[in-house]
């Protein structure tokens, strides 16, 4: 597959996986080292699209005139941000939470162009989730999956209990590609 003229911001694996599986493979990837803290009384929405801007402006600084791309994908129950857990103690009480709940996933897409002008994009997914046993529960955490994630990895055995999605699959695995791709394209990436 051809590399195409752009830096992805991020070091995910499941990103460079989405954007291969519809022909987008970034020339380089350059994972952005920021400060990920949330600000005092921020709401969900703007710490994520806080986080895209600037990872994308982070590593734009140091490579002016490319096209970067950038995202920040983020677990929500209602205002509450749902951050990656440290460990299985900190994973349980996050499925526990999330058992039986409607949640959302927030993924922002940020693009800046060779130009230095900026395009942000929030994607917010639903989702409902069954009620999950003691047993279903020990047996995610267990299974590390969510080692690295915010909340969960849906790709893997924590899809066997998501009743529903309302929104982009691709956004809860951490990149929109419908918005991606748009994003690439109005920035000449084809």
């Amino acid at each position: 597959m051809q590399e195409k003229n752009f830096i992805l911001a991020s070091g995910s694996p499941q990103r460079r996986a989405l954007l291969a599986q519809i022909g987008f493979v970034p020339k380089a990837i350059i994972a952005a080292d920021i400060d990920e803290s949330e600000h005092p009384h921020e709401c969900p929405s703007a710490y994520v699209k806080r986080m895209a801007k600037e990872k994308a402006l982070h590593v734009a600084a140091a490579h002016k005139g490319e096209t970067i791309l950038a995202c920040d994908t983020i677990v929500t129950v209602g205002q509450r941000l749902i951050h990656k857990a440290k460990d299985d103690s900190e994973q349980t009480k996050v499925m526990e939470l999330l058992s039986g709940r409607t949640h959302k996933v927030l993924s922002a897409v940020c693009i800046i162009r060779p130009d230095g002008s900026l395009s942000l994009r929030l994607v917010s997914t639903k989702i409902v989730m069954k009620k999950l046993s003691p047993a279903e529960i020990a047996d995610y955490v267990a299974s590390h999956e969510w080692v690295g994630c915010s909340g969960y990895k849906i790709e893997g055995c924590m899809e066997a209990f998501v009743r529903k999605i309302i929104g982009s699959y691709s956004g809860i695995v951490g990149l929109p590609l419908y918005e991606t791709k748009n994003l690439l394209n109005s920035a000449g990436i084809k």
